[in-house]
């Protein structure tokens, strides 16, 4: 990798690494010119969804997101871009609306900041979307030709099954991470989240081969989820993680076999 990558591809990657060991495990299947987006756009994700939580201070928190908003807006105006390890590399593979779509993104994670509910459903429905479904479709439109439902619904997924890991570990910090957070209401979670990943794998002519690659961050989401809707009540419990070599391995049939 060294011979490959800069010194700013390099600290992204080792970002990816430390914050995100799953999606590096996806990153590292994909072709290495694919790795060159794939990181600084994931380790964009891991500053942005950290800054909520460095911080007790909400102010603080918001300038931080406001930091990164800023950052941006430099790089979808196409102007000068402010000289950072993460932004740097992230300007070169950012289009004007990868770039509005991180910003949604960033948007949707001020709800970190605060210990207030989600409004309804439909709340949650929608910060799921605008956080890993964006990711996701920034990931797959930095690298090719894709539409954008496929790469959304796969993203929700993703969202959905961590989040769904991370339940006690926000219950723990005081939030209340469920609009309804009984077994059927999150047996029901669960299988739009594995309707959707199935949507997005049937329609996988409407993503290019060079789009691919950023949807093999879903290797491990519907393990999780039929997990979560078959027994809903490990969610709480935290019962819900993967078991390491076997996801790997399908990580890499997926890989070999191209039907992320």
């Amino acid at each position: 990798m060294a011979e490959e990558f800069d010194d700013d591809l390099i600290a992204c990657a080792d970002l990816v690494r430390r914050g995100d060991p799953d999606r590096f495990i996806a990153v590292m299947a994909a072709p290495v010119a694919a790795r060159r987006a794939l990181f600084p756009i994931y380790a964009f994700n891991i500053e942005v969804s950290r800054a909520p939580w460095v911080t007790q201070e909400p102010m603080i928190a918001e300038m931080r997101l406001q930091w990164w908003r800023d950052a941006l807006e430099e790089i979808g105006s196409g102007g000068n871009v402010r000289r950072h390890e993460v932004v740097t590399p992230l300007a070169r593979v950012l289009d004007a609306r990868g770039a509005a779509l991180l910003d949604a993104l960033i948007v949707a994670r001020r709800w970190d900041i605060y210990k207030d509910a989600f409004e309804d459903e439909a709340h949650f429905d929608r910060y799921l979307t605008d956080t890993a479904g964006n990711l996701m479709l920034a990931a797959a439109r930095a690298l090719g030709e894709t539409e954008d439902t496929p790469p959304l619904d796969a993203g929700y997924a993703v969202g959905l099954a961590s989040y769904l890991r991370a339940i006690p570990r926000l219950e723990a910090a005081q939030r209340v991470p469920l609009v309804d957070g009984r077994p059927d209401a999150i047996r029901a979670l669960a299988r739009d989240g594995l309707a959707r990943l199935s949507r997005a794998r049937a329609a996988r002519r409407a993503v290019s081969s060079a789009a691919a690659p950023a949807l093999l961050g879903a290797w491990q989401a519907g393990r999780v989820l039929r997990r979560a809707a078959k027994r809903p009540h490990l969610v709480a419990q935290g019962g819900l993680e993967p078991a390491p070599l076997r996801d790997r391995l399908a990580l890499m049939a997926r890989m070999f076999s191209g039907k992320w």
